[in-house]
């Protein structure tokens, strides 16, 4: 069975009115996977669960985005599903230390998923325990135009001192080495989080986007001064503040630009726009400092078990069937992203492969976005002054202390 709610307004007038108490043997699941692939995704696991196990109906509340953000803390509280989609990290911080989100640790350790789903066991701890289960993620990194790299004599870079050797050659070449568009503001967050992942480590990273450390401390103006580094090399796109990030695809498409700090939903519209694979190609964002293990970037979505639901025995049921290998591969196909458990099946697409590859042996942590690990407040004027600090990288005293002032007054 499945309820939509299209507008915000329903959503919050449903969320008041839903009869969501489930009986014996009807599990209620609510989730704002409204868009087509994530919608088709669900219902043929929930069809495939409620095959697996025909004793149990499965009534499922599908919601818009919008709509599911303005509305999951009022129905966690009152009128809570027996499961609930939403993300991994410090994102689900808040519901964890409001006591709505279930400690699932048990389904963890019955079903060997410290081991199937290691890769993203890190972004679902917290206190030592384990809030949800992980089905889907996708990797960030650096995609490039292999063809320019090797017109160029280029090797892929594995190190600061060969990216910035990279940089150096490009722009010899009249090659602005990285494309970005910050009018939104988010991809410099994502520049950001790699430069402190390898600068700093995914520990002191969280901590960071947690409200844990000062924004005026030196590790993070240690981050600052290696961006600053490609920053006075001229690495970046000219008048980046003034396209999005579709629209800064375009000079790497002409060749004008080699290389873009992104995420894997860049490929479709870079090979729509006319690029073969031929001459696009990926890697790993390389290393800074060599103490800190490698940490990426892997937006991750989950599912959990309300603290306050009514059938969490069946909720545990559905919650080990999606961690499953095939599950996860069923689900993955249709996403056309990446699976998290280690022995699901990725399609041949090379760059999925490529994901898989490198975040099934990261050992060093998986962030989830700043956007998503920071809260909205912090996200929002940490990014300004990330792309502020692009365009007037004098400013970094001035631009920590505002990060600093806004740290004190939202982690209060």
């Amino acid at each position: 069975m499945v309820t939509k709610f299209k507008t915000t307004i329903a959503a919050l007038a449903a969320s008041t009115i839903l009869a969501t108490s489930a009986f014996a043997g009807e599990l209620v699941i609510n989730t704002d996977t409204s868009d087509p692939a994530p919608k088709a995704a669900f219902e043929q696991l929930i069809a495939d669960f409620e095959a697996a196990n025909p004793g149990i109906t499965v009534k499922w509340n599908l919601f818009d985005h919008e709509g599911y953000k303005t509305s999951i803390r009022n129905f966690l509280t009152a009128d809570a599903p027996d499961l609930a989609n939403w993300y991994a990290g410090n994102r689900m911080l808040p519901y964890v230390n409001a006591g709505l989100f279930e400690d699932v640790s048990d389904v963890w350790d019955d079903n060997g998923l410290n081991e199937s789903l290691a890769s993203a066991a890190g972004s679902m701890t917290i206190d030592g325990k384990k809030w949800g289960v992980p089905y889907t993620y996708y990797q960030w990194g650096v995609y490039y135009r292999k063809d320019i790299f090797e017109a160029n004599s280029i090797e892929v870079p594995t190190n600061w001192d060969e990216f910035k050797a990279a940089g150096a050659t490009l722009t010899e070449a009249g090659v602005t080495p990285i494309t970005i568009g910050t009018k939104y503001l988010w991809t410099a967050g994502g520049v950001f989080d790699y430069l402190n992942l390898r600068t700093n480590g995914y520990e002191f990273h969280m901590a960071l986007t947690k409200g844990e450390v000062e924004w005026t401390d030196p590790r993070v103006v240690d981050t600052m001064n290696n961006w600053k580094e490609l920053i006075d090399a001229g690495f970046f796109l000219e008048n980046h503040t003034s396209y999005s990030w579709q629209e800064a695809l375009a000079p790497m498409v002409a060749g004008d630009a080699a290389m873009y700090v992104m995420g894997n939903f860049a490929v479709a519209p870079l090979r729509e726009a006319g690029l073969s694979d031929d001459q696009l190609g990926f890697f790993q964002f390389p290393v800074i400092n060599p103490d800190v293990p490698l940490a990426e970037e892997a937006p991750t979505d989950t599912l959990h078990i309300p603290a306050n639901a009514t059938n969490k025995e069946d909720a545990r049921k559905f919650l080990a069937f999606l961690a499953t290998a095939d599950a996860q591969t069923k689900i993955n196909e249709t996403l056309g992203q990446l699976p998290i458990h280690k022995d699901a099946t990725v399609g041949d697409d090379k760059f999925l492969q490529a994901g898989y590859a490198m975040l099934s042996s990261t050992d060093g942590g998986i962030a989830q976005f700043f956007d998503r690990d920071a809260p909205a407040e912090m996200a929002k004027i940490g990014m300004e002054g990330f792309q502020e600090f692009m365009v007037k990288p004098e400013r970094l005293d001035a631009i920590l202390a505002r990060l600093e002032k806004t740290r004190q007054r939202v982690y209060k």
